[in-house]
């Protein structure tokens, strides 16, 4: 690999509901400042709302959400705008935002800034080969007191994307499917460039020391329309076919710092 370069930058402020894009971000020990700092937790369950499960939670990525101060990386709580379905506003603080976001849902829900101890989510598996369950609902774990699925950081390059892309031509692999936090351009690192990467150390920036902990596994978010986007079980099926349903790396931050658009990887041992 001659460089690989950050060509976009993601904070997600409400777990499964679009994220906003970002010149630069600061990164603590739990990720991305304000990175799924808020999530919906369904009133009767317990359990975290989540797209991986639109067969309950349909419409979640139709809500969008942006910070209006800049979060900090010591876990205080910067306050959120959620844009609803129907474009209309609200703001984290806004008394009503339960109810109201809960009305457009069809299901009880509170705006959560503090996770369970033990978080659940529910997630639907497509009927697809080379998924571990099939057309069925599972629970599944979370990390201890935090909105995250497996790890704080997503990274994925733009060849993992062209190679899934050049084996489904019809399909549409805009990286607004994958969610990542770090998009990054690795010339000369051929096809799954950043599968190199795990088990390793990288660096971003100055500052940024991350420990790449392994792949990240896809779900059937990867296949729900959004935006102008429509909705393509061929995108999760490409991905489980020809590279094991997993698409990017997750990664654990060592040493905190800033990351803007730019920078470059350097990768450690």
């Amino acid at each position: 690999m001659s460089a690989a370069t950050v060509s976009a930058l993601w904070r997600y402020p409400v777990k499964s509901m679009r994220g906003e894009r970002c010149e630069d971000v600061l990164v603590g020990e739990r990720g991305i400042a304000g990175d799924r700092r808020y999530a919906l937790v369904d009133a009767v369950t317990g359990k975290v709302a989540s797209a991986k499960n639109p067969r309950l939670w349909p419409t979640l990525l139709a809500f969008g959400a942006r910070y209006l101060e800049t979060p900090g990386t010591n876990g205080a709580t910067a306050r959120v705008e959620i844009a609803l379905p129907d474009g209309s506003l609200r703001t984290s603080d806004d008394p009503d935002i339960h109810a109201d976001i809960g009305a457009t849902l069809g299901r009880a829900v509170h705006l959560a800034s503090v996770a369970p101890a033990q978080p659940m989510l529910e997630e639907y598996w497509p009927d697809l080969e080379d998924l571990a369950h099939r057309d069925e609902v599972t629970e599944e774990a979370m990390p201890a007191a935090t909105f995250f699925d497996c790890a704080t950081v997503h990274l994925l390059t733009t060849n993992t994307l062209n190679a899934l892309w050049s084996r489904y031509p019809a399909g549409n692999f805009d990286v607004d499917r994958f969610r990542p936090n770090v998009l990054l351009d690795a010339n000369g690192g051929g096809e799954f460039a950043e599968d190199a990467w795990i088990g390793k150390t990288i660096r971003l920036g100055a500052d940024v020391i991350l420990h790449v902990t392994g792949g990240a596994p896809r779900c059937v978010m990867t296949t729900l329309g959004q935006g102008e986007l429509p909705a393509d079980t061929g995108v999760l099926r490409t991905a489980a076919t020809h590279h094991g349903a997993h698409v990017g790396i997750y990664a654990e931050v060592v040493h905190g710092g800033a990351i803007a658009l730019g920078d470059t990887l350097v990768l450690g041992s």
